[in-house]
């Protein structure tokens, strides 16, 4: 067998488990007929791992194998071309067909896309246990012993884990450690989308806290898929059902209520859990992330953290995205720029060369870069200074015009893409009821081009924290009968982000309105103005073209306006009025039963042309 385990005759391994040939590509429908179990189990069963499947739905090599396995088969993954089950050949047969192995690079041709490990986000309310939690992964996971034990914080890292569905075999899981939301928001806030998935850390004696909300909230906002992880279930009181129960208020159904959110309970102190969260991580990652990355492109990541270090100058921990990244490239990471003259990675140990979704210590740079910052290898560090100056010389701009308040407006014109647009909002009341009430006003609000999308709702003073999530999610902040904290509105002018106050419901509700309505595009008409035809082209000294001289045979002609320019009933010319005389006067306008000279650039007239002047009317729609 591919998985060196060994079959007797009747195709069947020593374990007890049976073994079924199945095609690379399989619906759901044609694997339930192959393992002989009923279509809608599996559908139940992908369910409950959060997936929602059709029966035509394609299952991947990984799914395929961990169901499988599920139900005491062992899947043997048939080539392209391999034998049916139960023809000759096939392993149901007695045959050998190898096995596509999860955890190898799948190559989508050559230089393509390959796996790469999941990139995992933990995150959770202060003394919940997300940091006893990472530090117990890391201890148990992390193979250090021959390395003489030496390992550093560098703000990320990575374990091997068992893939439990190729027995023997290890996958990698990337893990970022971050202080709080804060190094989330910003890495979001810059366009860095670099967390495939989000496990949010809620302790089962304490329930949902605030913190616990706003990690949701940006879990959501950035549209990651959320593992939870009840932790202290080893603690007096812990009530793990009680956290589930709470978190179906912010409409997090775990699948034990028949939901699509995996929910693994766990203790992080006492070791107990730990393997079901890593991997219902490989779960999910198979199932909806699906993570690829291209390891022969041009080397990108995003900077997690940097500081300057006394010994070593400019430290900056970063997360490579695509390609290769190599001691001795050329870098330009945000304003920063440099050569890397040397990388280290998780333990300590120097690298030479980091793929994608490997975080790793880089030396080199000039100047500290900000969590978030992007990172391009360079042809060279002369186009590295290059690219960094050009950086700068936009940050400066930037800031200088951080001194102009930023329209709601503004803002709105920013998100102008998709054919259902969203305005994106954060809802802050002074009670629960005020809340709701609001909330509930907006969602009746129905438009076939335009939604409101709520980031948050909560009850309290629009905080620093309401910004930091609105500036990575380009949300507008509506405060109703609250107050904003001095560091928050410090924060939303740094940021551009608009804090709106109001007292009145209906005039919150307007507010959204008229900023929905924004978003959508105005209606253009073209308004005739009159009608014009050529008696005689000449030239006028400075003109800068060839003049018509017209008579105007109906309505007006004005200056500016548009015109269309016909020859018989051959279309010519479309353009704009640039110059209208009067004699040799300049005028705005003019009249029915006049003549007048028109130029408009690009046109040479002819006598008997007749043009047809209009108006582009710019109507703006509301809701």
């Amino acid at each position: 067998m591919p998985d060196g385990r060994d079959t007797n005759s009747n195709g069947a391994t020593l374990d007890g488990t049976k073994v079924v040939t199945v095609p690379t590509v399989v619906s759901l429908k044609d694997f339930a007929e192959i393992i002989k179990v009923p279509a809608a189990e599996i559908q139940r069963k992908l369910m409950s791992l959060g997936v929602l499947a059709s029966l035509n739905q394609k299952l991947s090599p990984e799914v395929v194998t961990r169901l499988a396995k599920g139900y005491g088969f062992t899947a043997n993954i048939a080539a392209s071309g391999a034998a049916a089950p139960g023809t000759p050949g096939s392993a149901a047969a007695g045959g050998a067909s190898k096995p596509i192995a999860p955890v190898k690079p799948r190559v989508k041709g050559a230089g393509g896309p390959v796996s790469r490990p999941p990139v995992v986000t933990i995150m959770g309310h202060v003394d919940h246990g997300k940091t006893t939690l990472l530090d117990t992964i890391r201890n148990a996971k992390v193979v250090d012993s021959e390395f003489g034990g030496i390992t550093q914080h560098i703000g990320a890292y990575q374990v091997d884990v068992d893939d439990p569905t190729n027995e023997g075999l290890k996958r990698k899981i990337t893990l970022l450690d971050t202080p709080g939301h804060a190094a989330f928001t910003a890495m979001r806030a810059r366009g860095a989308q670099v967390t495939d998935i989000a496990v949010i850390v809620v302790a089962a004696d304490d329930g949902v806290m605030p913190q616990t909300i706003e990690a949701i909230n940006h879990a959501k906002a950035a549209g990651v898929p959320i593992i939870i992880a009840v932790n202290k279930i080893d603690k007096a009181g812990a009530n793990p059902d009680n956290v589930l129960t709470q978190l179906t208020q912010y409409d997090i159904m775990p699948e034990k209520y028949g939901g699509n959110v995996l929910a693994i309970e766990l203790s992080a102190l006492q070791n107990l859990g730990i393997d079901d969260l890593l991997e219902a991580i490989l779960l999910v990652a198979d199932a909806e992330v699906d993570p690829k990355a291209d390891p022969n492109a041009r080397a990108t990541g995003v900077v997690v953290e940097a500081q300057l270090d006394k010994g070593r100058g400019t430290v900056a921990t970063v997360l490579v995205e695509q390609g290769t990244l190599r001691s001795g490239d050329a870098i330009v990471v945000g304003a920063s720029h440099g050569r890397i003259r040397a990388m280290i990675n998780d333990l300590g140990v120097r690298v030479e060369r980091a793929t994608p979704s490997t975080p790793v210590e880089i030396l080199g740079l000039n100047s500290v870069p900000s969590s978030g910052d992007r990172l391009e290898v360079a042809k060279n560090e002369k186009e590295a200074r290059q690219k960094a100056m050009a950086r700068a010389s936009e940050d400066r701009d930037t800031k200088l015009a951080a001194n102009t308040r930023i329209t709601l407006e503004d803002l709105v014109k920013q998100r102008r893409d998709g054919i259902v647009k969203e305005l994106n909002v954060i809802i802050k009341g002074d009670v629960k009821g005020s809340v709701e009430a609001i909330q509930e006003s907006l969602e009746k609000i129905n438009h076939p081009e335009v939604k409101c999308n709520f980031i948050a709702t909560a009850v309290g003073p629009v905080g620093e924290a309401d910004v930091e999530l609105a500036a990575a999610s380009g949300s507008a902040v509506f405060g109703f009968n609250v107050r904003i904290d001095p560091a928050a509105a410090k924060a939303a002018e740094a940021g551009h982000v608009v804090i709106q106050e109001f007292k009145i419901i209906y005039d919150l509700i307007d507010a959204v309105k008229l900023s929905m309505a924004a978003l959508l595009d105005p209606i253009y008409e073209e308004v005739p103005l009159g009608t014009a035809e050529v008696r005689m082209p000449f030239k006028l000294p400075r003109a800068g073209g060839v003049v018509a001289g017209s008579y105007i045979q109906e309505g007006k002609v004005t200056r500016n306006s548009s015109v269309r320019i016909r020859r018989g009933k051959t279309l010519v010319h479309e353009g704009k009025i640039d110059q209208l005389k009067r004699e040799k006067d300049d005028v705005r306008e003019v009249a029915y039963g006049y003549e007048c000279g028109i130029l408009v650039p690009g046109y040479a007239p002819e006598i008997g042309d007749s043009l047809e002047v209009f108006e582009i009317k710019k109507t703006i729609r509301t809701i």
